[in-house]
């Protein structure tokens, strides 16, 4: 089996379970309120002069009804079964294997998860498109924040991969991912509980800090480099749990 073959594989899991479908239509009924709600929100009651920037800010990063709160409240059930399954069903043995290195296994598994999360991203272009019926909207920030939200998806899909590779229930998994996410996105944001030299620290390893520019219409090095760094981290940790279990049934 080729990578290409097994990304197949995962991709007719995905589709062939209704869990993909109850989670878009959750991701798109959530999205579809947040964006309505705060539409006439910021229409009604202004906020500067540029209220339709302040409004997708907001839309897109703005706790707690913003896309990217629904985004990661939807990856974990998205992660939650790509490799806990194939612990619980003694299938991973049999994908083992393949002639495949760990790599291209978890590389196919992070692969289809990422492109379930740009399909649910790119049914969201309506959004921007109906504003775009009402007057001229700025195209090159939607862009940047759209960059942000595949970055940080993916990013969210790592870091379930590997904790879905640390135990064989799903429940498990989606409730250890939700959490570890939630730590990562706002762990900088109670700037009365810490001094500066730690709170500092945890804007720098905060996911939020890192994001908002994007939603905001900027693209920096430094955060593609952090969502960069963060995916590779996890999949590197997700290659010594397999290569851990390995060298444990090898025993």
């Amino acid at each position: 089996m080729s990578v290409l073959a097994l990304l197949r594989k995962e991709l007719r899991a995905y589709f062939a379970s209704p869990l993909v479908y109850v989670v878009g239509a959750v991701f798109y009924a959530l999205t579809g309120f947040f964006f309505y709600t705060q539409l006439v929100y910021f229409v009604q009651y202004g906020f500067g002069v540029n209220i339709l920037g302040n409004f997708w800010t907001a839309f897109m990063a703005g706790a707690p009804y913003s896309l990217s709160m629904v985004l990661l409240l939807v990856v974990p059930l998205l992660t939650m079964r790509l490799l806990a399954e194939e612990w619980k069903l003694g299938t991973i043995e049999l994908l083992l294997t393949y002639p495949l290195r760990d790599g291209a296994i978890v590389a196919a598994k992070l692969a289809a998860c990422a492109l379930v999360i740009a399909l649910l991203l790119l049914g969201t272009l309506a959004y921007p498109l109906f504003l775009a019926r009402v007057q001229p909207v700025p195209w090159a920030p939607i862009a940047a924040s759209y960059l942000g939200l595949l970055l940080l998806g993916v990013c969210f899909a790592a870091a379930g991969l590997l904790i879905s590779a640390l135990t064989e229930s799903q429940v498990v998994a989606a409730v250890a991912t939700l959490g570890f996410l939630l730590l990562c996105w706002a762990v900088s944001w109670n700037e009365a509980a810490t001094s500066p030299p730690p709170l500092r620290l945890a804007a720098e390893l905060a996911m939020f800090d890192h994001f908002e520019p994007f939603a905001r219409g900027v693209i920096d090095a430094g955060d593609l480099a952090y969502f960069a760094a963060a995916t590779v981290l996890f999949v590197f940790l997700t290659l010594r749990v397999l290569e851990a279990r390995h060298w444990r049934g090898r025993r």
